[in-house]
């Protein structure tokens, strides 16, 4: 069974395509004023999963490795192409999730190490962290839709219910 935490994370993964459903390659390239755009969210939030879930939970560092230039933490602002974008995200979620789906609540209290240092998060703590990153970004891609001037956006949160409804975990 999967950790519900996890379940959440999915949930959100799914809000962000849901939130960005109709968005063109042309409007995902543009930056309004000091808004990332939308292909660099989908890149950036792809580049942590990525970053957090591949390399320093695994050591893997040759998946997808275009998102260190089109999303990395730190990098300038810059407008990747919206399928390359979807695609290098689709990769990375594709490659963290069965790392995902062996945690357990023992095993999100303990702290990664990479190269002799260890985390000061844990790596429940870590999948908080992605969880409330994408909701972030979620909101900054339905901001730049607006500007764009898209109109009958999704409103507020989905079927939470019926997809992902609260969980006891252990």
């Amino acid at each position: 069974m999967v950790h519900p935490l996890v379940e959440q994370i999915r949930f959100t993964r799914a809000e962000l395509k849901r939130a960005l459903d109709g968005v063109t390659d042309e409007e995902a390239q543009q930056r309004l004023g000091s808004n990332n755009s939308i292909g660099w969210i989908i890149c950036h939030l792809a580049s942590q999963e990525r970053r957090y879930w591949l390399i320093r939970a695994q050591g893997t560092t040759d998946t997808v490795t275009e998102l260190d230039e089109w999303g990395g933490y730190g990098i300038p602002a810059n407008t990747p192409p919206l399928n390359e974008s979807w695609a290098a995200w689709e990769a990375a979620t594709a490659a963290v999730d069965p790392f995902l789906d062996e945690l357990t609540t023992e095993r999100m209290l303990e702290h990664l190490s990479t190269n002799g240092t260890t985390a000061p998060e844990s790596i429940g703590t870590m999948l908080l962290r992605v969880l409330y990153h994408y909701w972030f970004h979620i909101g900054e891609a339905y901001a730049v839709r607006q500007m764009l001037g898209h109109t009958d956006l999704p409103e507020f949160v989905g079927a939470l219910g019926k997809d992902a409804p609260f969980k006891p975990w252990q």
